[in-house]
């Protein structure tokens, strides 16, 4: 009982630390958005000329920048209001999935969710990066179990990834 409630807090804590580390990518993608917006508007990015696209530049990014703001609040949404489930001994891989693999004798640590892909983080001085189900690995991993592998073939490299744990 004590190893179940040990597994519950460590995911929990794991994707507390996610939902800090997303809101402070957020804060960040928020204030380069107002600032990029506020040269936008500015005065001073006014057209000189015909040839002068310094304001429709900074319009063009600061629209960019807005939809990276709106896709991380759409990803700490599904973070904070997502069930997380703890995977006991013969669970397949789902969402919320913690996996260790191993691909040619080196081993990582990936966590399943359902957006924000490539994000990485420290946990426990382990480094976990974030995947998702439209990812190559992601989507080869959803249903495996302990002891399965999967092979990912991008471009011109096959890799064969074995799965040594899920939690």
């Amino acid at each position: 009982m004590k190893n179940l409630m040990d597994k519950k807090n460590l995911k929990h804590r794991l994707i507390t630390q996610l939902i800090e580390l997303t809101q402070t990518n957020l804060q960040s993608a928020f204030d380069a958005a107002k600032s990029t917006y506020d040269i936008a508007t500015n005065e001073e990015s006014k057209a000189e000329n015909k040839y002068d696209t310094r304001g429709l530049e900074a319009s063009y990014l600061a629209g960019a920048q807005a939809e990276r703001v709106a896709d991380i609040k759409a990803t700490l949404a599904s973070y904070e209001n997502m069930q997380i489930k703890n995977f006991d001994e013969g669970a397949k891989i789902a969402i919320s999935a913690l996996i260790e693999i191993s691909c040619q004798d080196k081993t990582s640590l990936v966590l399943l969710m359902p957006k924000g892909g490539g994000q990485t983080m420290t946990f426990e001085n382990r480094q976990i990066q974030v995947i998702t189900p439209e990812s190559p690995l992601g989507k080869n991993l959803i249903g495996k179990e302990v002891g399965d592998s999967v092979v990912i073939t991008t471009g011109n490299k096959t890799r064969e990834y074995e799965i040594n744990s899920i939690s």
